[in-house]
């Protein structure tokens, strides 16, 4: 659930989240905002950051494609230029893509790590001198399929096996510094992902009717049910909290 107005658990801070521009993003960006934080929303579409934007005044936006050359230094530079410091990465940029091994093309693969793999480890090495002045934290989003098989989408599972890992050997290794580094990892969320990996509308209805038979509870998350989840674990109550992937899934995981 969205933070409350009287919620100012992150007032004075700064955030970064990455592919703001609708679901997940969108509703960390504007989580984040309503909890008091100053908030660049990136993101390589201008007119959906646009949006995310006018939901809350303490959010800005910068469009641009954080696979590009030079995109982390942009990124992070733009955020400290605007408010002083970075306290929170948010790595929510990310593409799922449906291939079977049959159909296993090379350019998939390398954009696939491009952005879920390469893309956040950048901007995590950028932002790291300032999330150790403000013992600040990185979420990275995973997904279910991070930690269990997808047939049909191995190289997408394989990114978030990678962002698992990554989340739990950045945390052992900055942990002397103060910067915590956890992983969220949700399950079958309603956002434009499917449209976006080449599914119809009426084929992602579809998938997400057949998921949602699947999930014990019988329901399919919102994103702002996501979002909760990933302010709790940036939230500075939870300072002891570090190198863990919480899954937010409705139980699917279990059967």
């Amino acid at each position: 659930m969205p933070a409350t107005p009287h919620d100012q658990t992150f007032s004075g801070h700064v955030a970064i989240v990455t592919g703001a521009g609708s679901g997940i993003g969108r509703a960390t960006a504007v989580a984040f905002a309503e909890a008091g934080a100053h908030v660049l929303g990136v993101g390589r579409r201008a007119e959906p950051l646009k949006e995310t934007a006018a939901a809350h005044a303490n959010i800005e936006f910068l469009a641009t494609d954080v696979c590009a050359d030079g995109a982390p230094v942009k990124v992070v530079g733009a955020a400290v230029e605007r408010w002083g410091r970075l306290d929170h990465l948010v790595n929510n940029a990310g593409a799922t893509a449906v291939m079977p091994m049959a159909e296993t093309d090379k350019q998939t693969i390398v954009d696939l790590f491009a952005l879920n793999v390469v893309a956040p480890s950048l901007l995590a090495r950028e932002a790291l001198p300032h999330l150790r002045r403000t013992s600040g934290t990185i979420v990275n989003l995973s997904s279910t399929y991070g930690h269990r098989p997808m047939a049909g989408g191995a190289h997408y599972a394989a990114t978030k096996a990678a962002v698992e890992q990554m989340t739990r050997s950045w945390a052992l290794e900055l942990a002397a510094d103060g910067v915590r580094v956890n992983a969220v990892a949700p399950g079958p969320t309603r956002t434009d992902v499917m449209l976006h990996a080449g599914l119809t509308p009426e084929a992602a209805d579809d998938m997400y009717a057949y998921e949602r038979d699947r999930i014990p509870t019988r329901r399919i998350a919102g994103a702002e049910e996501i979002a909760h989840w990933i302010l709790r674990m940036a939230d500075p109550a939870g300072r002891h909290a570090t190198g863990q992937v919480i899954t937010v899934d409705g139980g699917l995981e279990l059967i």
